[in-house]
C-alpha cells in the first residue's frame, strides 16, 4: 500500500541532521526525496566514521553509521550548485517538487538563485523549510551554531546534570544531539501542516525553523513552572522535585530506576523490599513528607537497594505493581524483548552489500505503515535516474554534465 505521502516529491538540501531528520520522516511516510549532495564528498556525515557499515564479507565500507541513521528511503543526486548550470538543474528539481527543505545559513542560497523568493516565482505552490541555528530574523540570525551551543543556551543544561553539592554537580548535555533530531521533528510537523494547507487552498508557504526556538519550546512545563512562580528552575540529576523516592538506585549488580508515584505504590514498594516499617513511619507516610524528608529516608533505601541484583528486584518490583527499570546500554536495549517484539532494529538489504542497519520509525499507521523501500544511498547512486526520468536529461548530456563536474 502506497505512504500517505507518496503524492509528494521533496527537494532536500539539507546535510548533517536537523534537516535530514525531518527529510527522512516524510521518506518514512512514502514521500520521494531527492537528496543533493556535493559531488566526490557528499554529505558531511558521510565521512563521519568509524564506525562503518558492514560490506556481506564484514568488512569495512564508505559508509558512515551516523550518515545511515537519517538518510534512508532517499534519494542521492550530486550537483554543484556553486556553478551556474548547477543552480538551473537545482531549480528544475525544485519545479518538480512539493516541498524543499535547506539548512543553509541565512541568505546564503540567494547568490545561487535558490531562495524562496526565487524559487517561488516558477512554482508558487512550493513548500520552503529553512533549518538555521537562530532563525531567519533577530541579532543573532547570520551566527553559525551547533546543538551543544543550543542544550546551554536554551535552558536545557541549566536543569540537566546533578545537584549542587553531589559529587559530580554540573551542567550536563543530554547524549545525542537532541536539538537537531527536535528540530527536525518540529520541521516535519510544519511541513505537514503545510502540505494539509495546500491540498485545501493550493497555497505554498514558508518555514523558519530555528534550533533555539525548538530548544527554548522543549523546556516545557519548567518554563511555565518559572514563569508562575518566578523561582528558576534547578539541577535535580536523576532525583525529581516533587515526587520521592524518583531517582536512581545502584544494587548488587547495576543501577535501576525506582518511580514511585504515590502513597500506595510506596507502601507496596517497602512491604516487596522488607522494610514495610517505612511507609508507615510519620516522615515518609505520605508524598509531602517524604519529600521534606527526602535527605534521611533516599539513604535507608539506598541500603535496601544494595542487597538484591537489578534482574532481582525488577522481577519482584514488576510484580507488585512499583514502577521501575532498568538503565540499559545500547546493547541490552536491542536484547529486550519487549524492544525485539516492536522489531525496533531494520536491517535493509545495501548495494555495498550487506545490510544497512537502521532504528524503526516509532511512527505506526495502521492503514499506511512506515515502509523501509530504500538503504541510505550510496553518493549519487540516483543521478541518471533523476536526471533522465525527472529532468528528461538524454544521456548525452548527463555525460556533459558528469564530464563538467557539474554532477
Amino acid at each position: 500500500m502506497a505512504g500517505p505521502l507518496s503524492h509528494i516529491r521533496v527537494l532536500d538540501l539539507s546535510r548533517v541532521l536537523a534537516g535530514p531528520w525531518a527529510a527522512q520522516n516524510l521518506a518514512d511516510l512514502g514521500a520521494e526525496v531527492i537528496k543533493i549532495e556535493r559531488p566526490g564528498v557528499g554529505d558531511d556525515t558521510r565521512g563521519w566514521g568509524p564506525p562503518w557499515m558492514k560490506d556481506a564479507e564484514g568488512k569495512d565500507t564508505s559508509e558512515s553509521a551516523y550518515f545511515l541513521s537519517v538518510n534512508r528511503n532517499k534519494k542521492s543526486v550530486t550537483l554543484d550548485i556553486s556553478k551556474p548550470e548547477g543552480q538551473k538543474i537545482a531549480r528544475e528539481l525544485a519545479d518538480k517538487c512539493h516541498v524543499l527543505i535547506e539548512n543553509y545559513k541565512v541568505g546564503a542560497l540567494r547568490k545561487y538563485e535558490l531562495a524562496y523568493e526565487k524559487i517561488r516565482t516558477t512554482n508558487p505552490s512550493i513548500i520552503y523549510c529553512s533549518v538555521t541555528g537562530f532563525g531567519q530574523d533577530g541579532p543573532y540570525a547570520p551566527r553559525p551554531g551547533y546543538d551543544f551551543i543550543f542544550q546551554g543556551m536554551g535552558g536545557l543544561m541549566s536543569i540537566t546534570g546533578e545537584r549542587d553539592g553531589q559529587p559530580g554537580a554540573g551542567p550536563q548535555k543530554v547524549g545525542i544531539a537532541i536539538t537537531d533530531v527536535l528540530t527536525g521533528m518540529y520541521a516535519s510537523v510544519a511541513i505537514l501542516a503545510a502540505i494539509t494547507h495546500r491540498e485545501r487552498t493550493g497555497q505554498g508557504q514558508y518555514i523558519d525553523a530555528a534550533l533555539l526556538d525548538t530548544m527554548v519550546a522543549f523546556n516545557a512545563n519548567q518554563i511555565v513552572s518559572y514563569f508562575c512562580s518566578g523561582k528558576i528552575p534547578l539541577r535535580w540529576g536523576n532525583a525529581h522535585p516533587q515526587v520521592v523516592p524518583y531517582e536512581v538506585f545502584p544494587t548488587a549488580d547495576g543501577h535501576i530506576i525506582l518511580a514511585i508515584g504515590n502513597d500506595s505504590q510506596f507502601a507496596s514498594f517497602c512491604q516487596t523490599a522488607g522494610c514495610a516499617e517505612l511507609a508507615q513511619e510519620p516522615r515518609f507516610k505520605t508524598m509531602s513528607q517524604r519529600i521534606i524528608h527526602r535527605g534521611e529516608l533516599i539513604p535507608l533505601i539506598a541500603d535496601v537497594m544494595r542487597t538484591r541484583t537489578k534482574h532481582e528486584w525488577i522481577e519482584a518490583l514488576e510484580a507488585a505493581n512499583v514502577p521501575c527499570g532498568p538503565i540499559n546500554n545500547m546493547k541490552e536495549v536491542f536484547e529486550d524483548p519487549q524492544v525485539q517484539h516492536r522489531k525496533l532494529r531494520v536491517d535493509i538489504p545495501h548495494p555495498l552489500g550487506g545490510v544497512a542497519p537502521v532504528v524503526a520509525s516509532p511512527l505506526r499507521l495502521s492503514e499506511t505503515p512506515v515502509e523501509y523501500r530504500l538503504a541510505p544511498p550510496t553518493l549519487g547512486q540516483h543521478n541518471e535516474e533523476v536526471l533522465k526520468d525527472l529532468l528528461g536529461k538524454s544521456d548525452a548530456e548527463i555525460a556533459r554534465l558528469k564530464t563538467g563536474g557539474i554532477v
